[in-house]
């Protein structure tokens, strides 16, 4: 495959170490800033969507090792998500790209979630209830799948779900969420890889990078953050994907 972003490799490692602190505070990938910034300099689609995948999965790995380390994680919550999401990423992973009209409709729905959590009040951590088996399954499928198709894990959609609609505090929010992405992103690359791509080797000068930026970034969500500086981040994490949906 061919090696377009050789040049641009100083800059990209930049971007993405700033991307991946600030979305790992939140328990995200980065993937929707990944492709972002690889859509700017002009990228090939086919080497954006397997970048932007594997480095998913290694910064959601670790926000997902520091928010479960720091006692956030609600298994309960994660398992039916995961159980809908797996397949359905899978199936997204190995279709082609949606049309334009597709991707700005998701781009003015993380506008509009990124609105709501600026200007909701912030209420004590307690979730109104833990949602019913079939309304998790369906949410995770529906993400799934979408997460597979566009080429990021999902937790871009499922935080803001979680926390707009109380579904579970902000922290647990972001440790189910990174465990999601990490799981979704396996997947994904899974249908990719089947499908016949291929992973361009610039990703690899790139992984420590994100790696490192994703260790500040989720040591700093998981612990000291306060609820409304993680709204805050997963405010500006929701108009950044929004910024990708845009550009794309």
């Amino acid at each position: 495959m061919p090696e377009t972003l050789i040049p641009n490799l100083p800059l990209l490692a930049v971007l993405f170490f700033g991307a991946s602190m600030l979305y790992a505070s939140v328990g995200h990938g980065g993937a929707s800033a990944y492709l972002a910034v690889m859509g700017v300099i002009g990228m090939a689609p086919e080497e954006m969507k397997p970048i932007a995948l594997i480095l998913n999965i290694a910064v959601s790995a670790v926000a997902m090792f520091s928010f479960v380390r720091a006692g956030h994680f609600d298994l309960p919550l994660f398992v039916p998500l995961a159980m809908a999401s797996i397949p359905a990423a899978f199936l997204g992973g190995w279709l082609q790209s949606p049309e334009p009209v597709f991707k700005l409709i998701l781009a003015a729905a993380l506008i509009v979630g990124a609105w709501r959590l600026l200007a909701a009040p912030v209420e004590p951590e307690n979730p109104d209830g833990k949602p019913s088996a079939a309304v998790l399954l369906a949410i995770g499928g529906a993400i799934g799948f979408l997460s597979g198709l566009v080429g990021i894990g999902g937790g871009i959609f499922l935080t803001p779900v979680l926390v707009i609609f109380r579904m579970a505090p902000a922290k647990a929010a972001a440790a189910v969420s990174a465990a999601f992405i990490a799981v979704n992103s396996i997947s994904g690359i899974s249908g990719f890889l089947l499908r016949g791509g291929e992973v361009p080797t610039t990703v690899w000068p790139l992984l420590p990078c994100v790696l490192i930026g994703a260790l500040i970034g989720s040591r700093w969500g998981s612990g000291r953050a306060r609820i409304l500086a993680l709204r805050r981040s997963l405010a500006a994490v929701s108009v950044l994907a929004a910024a990708k949906f845009l550009i794309i």
